[in-house]
């Protein structure tokens, strides 16, 4: 019997929805499957992105075309394009078949800063089909993603001290 793919969604306010996405890329690869990796809003240049590079260069494909830049208001021409080149990349790999999971990080956060609309997220949703398993991750997640998906975990925030002043460190938020 075939196993059927399944959609994920890791969303809220807290640190850690990239990082579970990450450890279940981690675990994949572990098992010998082939990754497909976008990422929207981030400039690939953090730790884990170099270390699952370079441990599965053969089985782990990433993509990223965003500058890595804060958007607030209505985004610049170029960065929507970014966006929209992502996403095609998305729906490509899905449509190949050829990887056992496709991770679609910080697309809720491409949504919520106007590169993506909502109606781009369901269709990128409704282009999973098989064993392909689809990962989605970001803030502000909208309900109809959230009924669509087959699992939806949401990570909040407790505490944290950016809210001290802390900057980000490398090897641990990036």
């Amino acid at each position: 019997m075939q196993r059927e793919g399944k959609i994920h969604i890791y969303t809220g306010d807290g640190k850690g929805k990239t990082t579970a996405a990450i450890g279940l890329c981690v675990r994949a690869l572990g098992a010998g499957r082939r990754i497909f990796f976008a990422q929207f809003m981030k400039d690939g240049t953090s730790s884990e992105i170099a270390f699952l590079r370079k441990s599965a260069p053969d089985r782990f494909h990433y993509f990223c075309r965003g500058s890595g830049k804060f958007i607030i208001g209505t985004p610049p021409p170029g960065e929507v394009a970014r966006a929209e080149r992502t996403l095609e990349a998305l729906v490509s790999a899905l449509k190949q078949e050829s990887y056992d999971l496709v991770f679609a990080d910080e697309i809720f956060g491409a949504m919520h800063a106007k590169l993506l609309k909502e109606e781009d997220i369901l269709a990128l949703m409704n282009a999973r089909t098989g064993a392909t398993e689809l990962i989605l991750t970001g803030r502000n997640a909208p309900q109809t993603a959230r009924e669509r998906a087959d699992l939806v975990s949401e990570i909040l925030c407790s505490k944290h001290y950016y809210t001290q002043g802390r900057p980000a460190q490398k090897g641990i938020e990036y």
